[in-house]
């Protein structure tokens, strides 16, 4: 099983992939490809494919880890070249999301029509886990959050007449079965790094030995952070590859606390799970 980010706010030095505020992983399991998340625009993502030299048509399968833009703002120019693509989400994935500024609102969620999704995609809505392929996983809806979210602020919903803070329910990560155990990959884990964790450990039986993608903690205060760290100590992992939301700050904490165990995971970045 290979790793490979397509999609991240930052690039690999010298790499000809292109970056921007977003996220996208490709998975190659024997000679299944699947697509985790899209990034924020078709233009980096198809280009980043092309260098790659990986054919939307060759996809097996898409996952979506939740509905905001930079991590669905892809599906546009890249269902057309792939129709009835499996998209395997969370039914919330196609719920309508702002984030508010004040008596400002701007859409942050899908930038393309419900039904036009349904339409080009062959759409797979659980919110119980689902194999997409043999030894890779969602985890489903992370229901039981008793730390802390990766909250963005002034997310929100509508809901009725009101506006109220995005409780963030169709945010989900992939679980891969690794050569030395599972590995987690992440989205934005606006669901909680921590509660995302419990949860897969309570759903497939044991913790992650490994975990790469967007932590949500750019918003984590020292506090918080020093907690997740300490958290972390304790499940036993051993290898940590965070990027996209994790934030500048939390990853150096992350990197003294832990050492080499933790990496950067920019576009460009391949690794052998």
């Amino acid at each position: 099983m290979k790793l490979t980010c397509l999609v991240d706010n930052a690039v690999k030095p010298s790499s000809p992939y292109w970056g921007e505020h977003g996220l996208s992983f490709l998975i190659e399991v024997g000679d299944q490809r699947i697509l985790f998340d899209t990034g924020a625009s078709g233009t980096v993502l198809l280009h980043n494919l092309t260098v790659e030299r990986s054919l939307p048509r060759d996809l097996s399968a898409l996952a979506l880890s939740h509905g905001h833009y930079d991590h669905t703002g892809g599906l546009a120019a890249l269902l057309p070249l792939c129709p009835g693509l499996p998209v395997y989400a969370h039914p919330g994935v196609l719920r309508e999301r702002f984030a508010r500024d004040g008596e400002k609102l701007r859409a942050i969620g899908l930038p393309m029509d419900a039904n036009l999704l349904r339409e080009q995609a062959h759409l797979h809505l659980s919110r119980e886990p689902q194999e997409i392929v043999s030894g890779v996983w969602t985890t489903g809806e992370i229901g039981t959050r008793p730390e802390t979210e990766g909250r963005g602020e002034g997310h929100c919903i509508r809901e009725g007449e009101s506006w109220v803070p995005d409780p963030y329910e169709d945010d989900m990560a992939l679980v891969l079965r690794g050569a030395d155990g599972w590995v987690l990959l992440c989205g934005c884990c606006h669901a909680g790094l921590l509660n995302t964790l419990a949860h897969v450990q309570k759903t497939f039986g044991e913790y992650p030995r490994t975990v790469v993608g967007g932590t949500h903690l750019v918003a984590a205060n020292e506090r918080q952070v020093r907690y997740v760290i300490e958290r972390l100590t304790h499940i036993g992992f051993t290898a940590l590859y965070p990027n996209h939301c994790t934030g500048q700050s939390a990853y150096i904490a992350l990197a003294m606390a832990l050492g080499d165990r933790v990496s950067p995971f920019p576009a460009g970045s391949v690794r052998a799970v």
